[in-house]
């Protein structure tokens, strides 16, 4: 089957590499499939732009894939006309993700789609392409969501896939890998060249706030990971490997494993992570630097007792210092990733969650703190529909979720105006913190070129 496959446009001026479209890419092309992607993301084209190709080239299915933010399902949804309206429908318009996956019902009729995948794909659409190429019957594939008239059947949800490793890469070729490697990450130098990896899939954790509905955690082999690390330096130029999935450090033992595998294939590459606090020993994170690692990004979302214990977070504020303290003493960057609005936060758990920020700040990122949003599919999610906060997934995509920088629902005592001028003055608090930290920086740096003839100095740049 000829099938075109659209990475939507984020409105970034460099993109994240769509892994996800890539795998399903990648077993599709396997199949003996014609697949072509659709770069609306580098090309920011207009949905008009995906109307006329359409019109002018036919694809017996399209397919996109999207997470469940409120700018996502607005972009699903222009894309979605621009596809209606062709004059070339595909016979079949398919979508799937995170967004679609809890709710299929709604997305598959607001988007006027035929078919909704459901959870991981690889293994159902290629038994789904394969029925709809023999004109089968849907109604016994695993792990999709079908429009049949004006009713919605409802799949029964498709085994997680076990092995990993026997997953195919990701079908670089049919990407501009030369336009994804410029993405930057933390200590990413100039001549670096970056790229997304996974390592696993799942999370062995279970934050109320998280809509992934995968549960557990299966992890890929040090050995498949290093082939595939080997795979992006020799063919594209890779120095710079950004683990994308939520947790690589999903034990002390795993995460020495892989970084004596690394130290052992001698990568000789920078590399970073998602990771926990839990596992952030000094011995582990000694290791980690030596391994390539120079930057973890925690989810450490809030600084109080119990409201992490209100969110499942399965950590203390003792561990959350520990580990930041021993991750800095190692000399890795930490990602401090703080959200407000959960249950039993106030302005005192906010200012400490600032106060934590500011002092562990070492200028590798800009840190703001976000609302906490009930995404369809998150325990809080349930929880904001059992206590009245929200009525259904179509008020929440309506009326409740209209930016991320925006409280859905204020699951706090804090009335609405407090609550967004508790958060205005602590991300102005932030902010300043952070330019007075560059302004000291580039102070010091102006001070060296002309004081000691700084020939080093590579001129007054930002990036």
């Amino acid at each position: 089957m000829k099938i075109l496959l659209i990475v939507y446009n984020n409105d970034s001026y460099i993109h994240w590499f769509p892994q996800g479209l890539a795998y399903i890419s990648a077993v599709l092309t396997k199949e003996g499939h014609d697949v072509e992607i659709y770069n609306q993301d580098i090309n920011h084209y207009p949905d008009e732009h995906l109307t006329s190709y359409l019109n002018n080239n036919i694809f017996d299915v399209v397919g996109v894939s999207i997470i469940a933010g409120y700018y996502q399902h607005k972009k699903l949804l222009s894309i979605s006309r621009a596809v209606a309206i062709s004059k070339n429908r595909p016979e079949y318009y398919i979508i799937g993700g995170h967004g679609p996956s809890p709710e299929p019902e709604y997305f598959l009729k607001k988007a006027e789609a035929d078919i909704a995948v459901i959870g991981e794909g690889e293994q159902t659409i290629v038994e789904l392409l394969t029925a709809l190429a023999n004109h089968e019957s849907l109604h016994n594939i695993k792990g999709i969501a079908y429009l049949d008239g004006n009713s919605v059947h409802i799949n029964e949800r498709r085994d997680l896939i076990q092995d990993i490793d026997n997953i195919p890469w990701p079908a670089y070729e049919l990407f501009p890998i030369n336009h994804y490697r410029l993405l930057r990450m933390p200590h990413a130098n100039h001549n670096d060249f970056v790229m997304p990896i996974l390592s696993g899939r799942g999370c062995t954790f279970t934050c109320n706030f998280c809509y992934r509905m995968d549960q557990g955690f299966r992890p890929r082999s040090p050995e498949a990971i290093i082939e595939e690390i080997k795979y992006l330096k020799e063919d594209f130029g890779i120095t710079y490997i950004a683990f994308s999935d939520e947790l690589l450090m999903s034990s002390k033992q795993r995460t020495t494993e892989i970084c004596e595998a690394f130290i052992k294939a001698e990568l000789n590459i920078k590399w970073d992570c998602n990771g926990r606090l839990n596992y952030a020993a000094p011995e582990v994170l000694n290791i980690m630097k030596k391994a390539g690692c120079v930057f973890i990004n925690y989810g450490i979302e809030a600084f109080d007792d119990e409201v992490l214990h209100n969110i499942n977070k399965a950590l203390t504020t003792k561990q959350i210092e520990r580990g930041i303290d021993a991750t800095l003493a190692a000399g890795i960057s930490p990602g401090l990733n703080m959200l407000f609005g959960h249950i039993g936060d106030n302005r005192e758990t906010l200012q400490a969650a600032v106060d934590f920020l500011i002092k562990h700040d070492d200028g590798a990122q800009m840190r703001t703190i976000r609302p906490v949003t009930p995404y369809p599919g998150s325990p809080l999610y349930y929880h904001a529909i059992e206590h009245g906060f929200i009525e259904d997934i179509d008020d929440f995509y309506k009326t409740k979720h209209l930016n991320s920088d925006l409280f859905a629902v204020n699951f706090t005592n804090l009335s609405e105006e407090d609550l967004y001028s508790a958060l205005m003055q602590a991300n102005i608090a932030l902010t300043e913190n952070y330019f007075a930290n560059k302004k000291k920086i580039m102070t010091s740096q102006v001070r060296e070129l002309y004081s000691n003839r700084d020939a080093s100095f590579r001129g007054f740049r930002q990036s």
